[in-house]
Protein backbone atom coordinates (compact mmCIF):
# COMPACT_ATOMS: atom_id res chain seq x y z
CA UNK A 1 0.00 0.00 0.00
CA UNK A 2 1.36 3.43 -0.98
CA UNK A 3 2.21 5.82 1.82
CA UNK A 4 -0.03 8.89 1.86
CA UNK A 5 1.57 12.30 1.71
CA UNK A 6 0.39 14.54 4.54
CA UNK A 7 -1.57 17.61 3.42
CA UNK A 8 0.52 20.61 2.41
CA UNK A 9 -1.40 22.91 4.77
CA UNK A 10 -3.12 22.12 8.06
CA UNK A 11 -5.14 24.51 10.20
CA UNK A 12 -5.24 24.24 14.00
CA UNK A 13 -7.56 26.36 16.14
CA UNK A 14 -6.30 26.82 19.69
CA UNK A 15 -6.93 28.89 22.81
CA UNK A 16 -3.35 29.86 23.67
CA UNK A 17 -2.87 33.58 24.06
CA UNK A 18 -1.17 35.18 21.05
CA UNK A 19 0.19 38.71 21.37
CA UNK A 20 1.95 40.70 18.67
CA UNK A 21 4.23 43.62 19.56
CA UNK A 22 6.15 46.19 17.58
CA UNK A 23 8.70 47.38 20.11
CA UNK A 24 6.67 48.05 23.25
CA UNK A 25 3.42 48.64 21.34
CA UNK A 26 0.82 45.88 21.52
CA UNK A 27 -0.63 45.38 18.03
CA UNK A 28 -2.80 42.32 18.68
CA UNK A 29 -3.99 40.12 21.54
CA UNK A 30 -6.24 37.05 21.23
CA UNK A 31 -7.06 33.58 22.43
CA UNK A 32 -8.84 32.78 19.15
CA UNK A 33 -5.97 32.33 16.70
CA UNK A 34 -5.80 29.70 14.00
CA UNK A 35 -2.33 28.27 13.47
CA UNK A 36 -1.56 27.54 9.82
CA UNK A 37 1.09 24.88 9.32
CA UNK A 38 2.41 24.76 5.77
CA UNK A 39 5.12 22.36 4.73
CA UNK A 40 8.41 24.20 4.25
CA UNK A 41 7.31 27.38 6.06
CA UNK A 42 7.20 28.52 9.70
CA UNK A 43 3.89 28.11 11.50
CA UNK A 44 1.75 31.25 11.22
CA UNK A 45 -0.88 32.54 13.62
CA UNK A 46 -3.96 33.96 11.89
CA UNK A 47 -5.67 36.40 14.24
CA UNK A 48 -9.23 37.69 14.12
CA UNK A 49 -9.36 41.23 12.78
CA UNK A 50 -11.15 42.44 15.92
CA UNK A 51 -8.10 41.36 17.99
CA UNK A 52 -5.77 43.58 15.94
CA UNK A 53 -5.29 47.32 16.43
CA UNK A 54 -6.19 48.07 12.81
CA UNK A 55 -5.85 51.84 13.40
CA UNK A 56 -2.06 51.33 13.50
CA UNK A 57 -1.97 49.53 10.13
CA UNK A 58 -2.36 50.86 6.60
CA UNK A 59 -3.10 48.83 3.49
CA UNK A 60 0.10 48.33 1.51
CA UNK A 61 0.51 48.44 -2.26
CA UNK A 62 1.81 44.87 -2.10
CA UNK A 63 -0.55 42.16 -3.35
CA UNK A 64 0.43 38.54 -3.92
CA UNK A 65 -1.22 35.29 -4.97
CA UNK A 66 -0.68 31.89 -3.38
CA UNK A 67 -2.07 28.92 -5.32
CA UNK A 68 -2.79 27.14 -2.01
CA UNK A 69 -4.48 30.02 -0.17
CA UNK A 70 -5.53 32.73 -2.64
CA UNK A 71 -4.94 36.48 -3.08
CA UNK A 72 -3.26 38.39 -0.27
CA UNK A 73 -3.54 41.99 0.88
CA UNK A 74 -0.63 43.34 2.94
CA UNK A 75 -0.58 45.89 5.75
CA UNK A 76 2.22 48.17 6.92
CA UNK A 77 3.12 50.18 9.99
CA UNK A 78 4.42 53.73 9.43
CA UNK A 79 8.00 52.45 9.80
CA UNK A 80 7.66 48.77 8.77
CA UNK A 81 6.45 47.74 5.31
CA UNK A 82 4.33 44.63 4.80
CA UNK A 83 4.25 43.64 8.46
CA UNK A 84 1.01 41.64 8.13
CA UNK A 85 -1.20 40.06 5.49
CA UNK A 86 -4.75 38.85 5.05
CA UNK A 87 -6.64 36.55 2.71
CA UNK A 88 -10.02 38.30 2.45
CA UNK A 89 -11.42 35.63 0.12
CA UNK A 90 -9.17 32.56 0.30
CA UNK A 91 -9.76 29.38 -1.66
CA UNK A 92 -12.49 27.16 -0.20
CA UNK A 93 -10.11 24.87 1.72
CA UNK A 94 -8.69 27.91 3.57
CA UNK A 95 -12.05 29.55 4.36
CA UNK A 96 -11.37 29.48 8.17
CA UNK A 97 -8.59 32.09 7.77
CA UNK A 98 -10.76 34.50 5.72
CA UNK A 99 -10.36 38.06 6.98
CA UNK A 100 -7.78 37.10 9.63
CA UNK A 101 -4.33 38.68 9.81
CA UNK A 102 -0.96 36.98 10.08
CA UNK A 103 2.17 38.89 11.04
CA UNK A 104 5.74 38.54 9.73
CA UNK A 105 7.61 37.15 12.75
CA UNK A 106 10.85 38.68 11.44
CA UNK A 107 9.32 42.18 11.72
CA UNK A 108 7.42 41.96 15.02
CA UNK A 109 7.64 40.13 18.33
CA UNK A 110 5.17 37.30 18.73
CA UNK A 111 4.37 35.83 22.15
CA UNK A 112 2.36 32.65 22.51
CA UNK A 113 1.42 31.57 26.05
Amino acid sequence: MAEQTPPRIRLHAHERRVRIYHGDVLLADTRAAIELRERGYPHRQYLPREAVDMARLAVSATVTHCPFKGDTTYYSLPDVADVAWCYAQPIDAMRPIAGRLAFDAAKVTQRID
